[in-house]
């Protein structure tokens, strides 16, 4: 058996070094290779380089974040209570961007964004039981997941301020659009 066990160590002691030839070199040294990295949400469709502040929305996003759990209240706009548009509202205002008051009027402002090129920080749009087919209430995108096409979304909801996903039942059937705020 201790034979064996030496043939067997042997063996691999001399096959190891000639099945690491075998493997695909990880060396980056060929610069025909595209670079692959986790920055592709800063890429358009077309490669080119979006106008996009990381700092700025890891800002936004430590205070949206900071704020989970304050509790919800119909025209507020304040660090202690929020509406929808009160919230999305406050948060821009801590970049200097001014939004409109109401989630229709932010709606009407930035660019249309398609869902495959959501970004952390972009509003999502969502019609209410109240607002009919129209524009009724607000997020701000935490996270895309282009795998599936859902994304999470911070947002003052009834139930206070909390991050929700795009595929619940509740908000995939009432998703009107995306808007990309940029000065």
């Amino acid at each position: 058996m201790k034979k064996l066990k030496i043939a067997v160590l042997s063996l691999c002691a001399f096959a190891m070094p000639a099945m690491a030839n075998q493997l695909p070199d990880n060396d980056n040294d060929n610069q025909d290779i595209d670079e692959i990295d986790n920055y592709d949400f800063l890429y358009n469709n077309d490669g080119s380089i979006d106008n996009y502040d990381v700092a700025s929305m890891e800002n936004l996003m430590d205070e949206a974040f900071a704020l989970i759990g304050t509790r919800y209240q119909r025209g507020a706009m304040g660090t202690g209570a929020f509406d929808c548009s009160g919230f999305t509202s406050y948060l821009y205002d801590q970049m200097g961007i001014k939004l409109n008051r109401t989630s229709r009027a932010q709606y009407t402002q930035g660019e249309a964004v398609d869902n495959s090129n959501l970004q952390t920080g972009d509003l999502v749009f969502f019609s209410s039981p109240r607002s009919g087919r129209g524009v009724g209430h607000v997020g701000i995108v935490v996270d895309y997941d282009p795998m599936n096409g859902n994304f999470s979304f911070i947002h003052a909801s009834l139930k206070g301020v909390k991050v929700s996903q795009s595929n619940e039942p509740y908000y995939s059937r009432r998703y009107i659009g995306a808007r990309r705020i940029t000065e």
